[in-house]
């Protein structure tokens, strides 16, 4: 059914305008500057001069495996946890959702695998029936210092709503656990491991790696490649890493733990994901890089939630408030590149001839705060249209 959406500001690739969006079987057919803009027989909703922002796209979230495991080896249903997963993603704002879900079994996980291969039918089922708010798609995050990441891969990964592949190797004492202490905190602290635990898991760990990984990072890179699969690196930290994404063909560069990755990254042409967790915080749980300080060299495409489903929201707004970023640039942060990092060139922009995939976000002005000095503004999630279809 046709639809205006008018009285709203509009969030376009390059302005801000105060207008009317006319959606019409599923796509924008018309972006108005007159707010009142209105059609004979076309109902229309006010938007209350609230913001109107192109729906998000989402390349990097691990959520649907807390949906799917709410407690430690306590499963729900499959299909279940992907629609839960989903009505919360597509009220964060979210429209086209990468869900990205682990492959590759390490020391005291054997279920991981196991998920991934219920997981990843669970998302695709209720994806092509219809049951999901979001368009849905599978992203791997392959952990290649495992032994069975490869033949996970050539169970699952043949289906076409699998779009990316992330290479990740979290051998403690280097990459993101460059910092063994953050590892060891984090460990401890999620896994309630004594010391001596703790030195045996690292022992494994790295038996594991120099086992398994640059041989499943080579086989993994060649089936991404034969099948058209885009790849992504994951947590580089130096030149040597790049050098290695680089001759891989890695597109995307996920979570870069230094400033010298980064700019080794974007000299090789690569798109540059952090997630937005790390802007909201003020910093990396890891110990490593801040978001801000790549935003602030340049050095930042595309903002994924990771494990905070509103957070690209939350930071785009934040950013906004402070003055760092205009909200178009925040737009293609978190919806214009991601969408051109997938390949997915029909969303990601309001504009005519794309998706009608919008979301309405209405401010609220927070007070200021020692770590906000200058207050922030908070969007609330007020309407999510996917494909013209109100979902939100």
């Amino acid at each position: 059914m046709p639809l205006v959406l008018h009285n709203a500001r509009i969030v376009l690739e390059n302005e801000v305008i105060h207008g009317s969006v006319h959606i019409e079987n599923g796509m924008i057919a018309e972006v108005s500057h007159d707010p009142q803009f209105s059609l004979d027989g076309v109902p229309g909703e006010d938007m209350g001069a609230d913001y109107l922002l192109p729906g998000l796209v989402e390349l990097h979230t691990d959520q649907v495996e807390s949906h799917y495991q709410p407690r430690p080896k306590r499963f729900w249903d499959p299909i279940q946890a992907v629609i839960a997963h989903d009505a919360q993603m597509a009220a964060s704002g979210m429209t086209t959702v990468l869900d990205a879900m682990r492959i590759g079994s390490g020391p005291g996980e054997n279920l991981i695998s196991g998920n991934a291969r219920t997981l990843v039918n669970a998302v695709i089922n209720a994806a092509e029936a219809g049951l999901l708010r979001a368009d849905h798609y599978v992203h791997l995050r392959c952990e290649v210092a495992t032994p069975d990441v490869v033949d996970v891969f050539d169970e699952v990964g043949g289906h076409e709503r699998v779009r990316m592949v992330s290479l990740m190797d979290h051998t403690p004492g280097q990459r993101q656990y460059a910092d063994m202490e953050a590892f060891r905190t984090y460990m401890v602290g999620k896994h309630n491991m004594t010391e001596m635990q703790f030195g045996e898991h690292v022992s494994e760990m790295r038996h594991l790696s120099a086992t398994f990984s640059e041989n499943n990072r080579r086989r993994m890179v060649g089936r991404a490649h034969d099948r058209g699969i885009t790849i992504a690196a994951h947590d580089d930290a130096t030149q040597a890493h790049i050098d290695e994404s680089t001759a891989a063909g890695v597109r995307i560069s996920e979570f870069p733990t230094t400033i010298l990755a980064a700019h080794a990254a974007r000299a090789a042409g690569q798109l540059i994901v952090m997630g937005a967790p790390n802007i909201v915080r003020g910093g990396s749980h890891s110990g490593n890089v801040a978001a801000s300080d790549l935003l602030r060299l340049g050095l930042l495409d595309i903002l994924s939630s990771d494990y905070v489903p509103s957070s690209p929201l939350h930071a785009v707004f934040l950013l906004f408030s402070r003055g760092d970023i205009t909200l178009p640039q925040g737009a293609a942060l978190v919806s214009g590149n991601p969408a051109r990092a997938a390949g997915l060139e029909d969303r990601g922009v309001i504009a005519p001839g794309k998706r009608a995939d919008v979301v309405r976000v209405q401010t609220y002005e927070g007070t200021a705060t020692a770590q906000h000095p200058l207050g922030s503004s908070l969007p609330i999630v007020r309407g999510v249209w996917c494909e013209g279809k109100r979902v939100a």
